[in-house]
């Protein structure tokens, strides 16, 4: 007797509702691409490996819910994801490996270009590497003569409002690597670019000391979630 739909025969189960989802979402990703994903569908495609007999549209809602966006869920820190019910130690790691990735391939165009010819690819750089931390970081980007990137260095980790710079530190770091321009580079984890009368102040003080020494600054760029500021844009220096 022919065994029904509802009564599989012994040994064989049912593949979970999920899969014939995830088997379309995935066409959906390879035929129109990642524009035609949600936030939250693309999250789901990052979880599939790490929770393969979960149904992860809840996770991946759950996470959007609760940092905002795709670009925001990658970059929280650790300790935030670990918060969240349900998301492991795998899923975290497949999570972060894409914020190290688009930081990485990020520094890979920019490493490629003269840098004050291609100021957007250093604006999409810096705002994938610091826009979405969540203490204050100062990073310089030190260039050669012909204004391509020798290193780009994190100075100092500091708090969710302040930083601590130091002129002479920024000029030394710059002459060990004989480089004759900078690039200041810091976040504000608020969200808010706008600099502060201390941004200015510290950034008018690194120009005093690095000018004598033939040494340029170019800019100093603020990051933050809805945007960036440049303060050589502003005419703030």
């Amino acid at each position: 007797m022919p065994a029904s739909s509802n009564n599989l025969l012994p040994g064989l189960a049912e593949a979970p509702h999920f899969h014939g989802h995830r088997d379309r979402l995935r066409a959906r990703f390879r035929s129109a691409g990642a524009d035609a994903l949600s936030d939250y569908e693309l999250l789901e495609l990052v979880l599939f490996r790490a929770l393969p007999r979960r149904d992860v549209k809840p996770l991946a809602k759950a996470l959007i819910q609760t940092f905002g966006s795709f670009a925001e869920t990658v970059h929280a820190p650790d300790a935030r994801l670990r918060e969240i019910a349900g998301l492991g130690e795998a899923a975290i790691t497949e999570i972060k490996l894409i914020a190290a990735a688009s930081s990485r391939v990020a520094k890979g165009q920019l490493k490629q270009r003269t840098v004050l010819s291609s100021w957007a690819t250093v604006i999409d750089y810096c705002r994938t590497a610091m826009a979405f931390a969540d203490k204050e970081q100062f990073r310089i980007l030190f260039l050669d003569k012909r204004n391509q990137l020798i290193a780009d260095e994190v100075q100092q980790v500091g708090t969710i409002d302040h930083t601590p710079v130091y002129p002479r530190e920024v000029v030394k770091r710059a002459l060990e690597l004989s480089a004759t321009a900078i690039i200041m580079v810091h976040n504000h984890p608020s969200g808010d670019p706008t600099p502060s009368q201390a941004d200015i102040q510290m950034t008018k003080a690194v120009i005093e000391v690095s000018k004598p020494l033939g040494i340029a600054v170019h800019d100093h760029i603020i990051v933050g979630k809805h945007g960036h500021a440049s303060l050589k844009g502003m005419k703030l220096i």
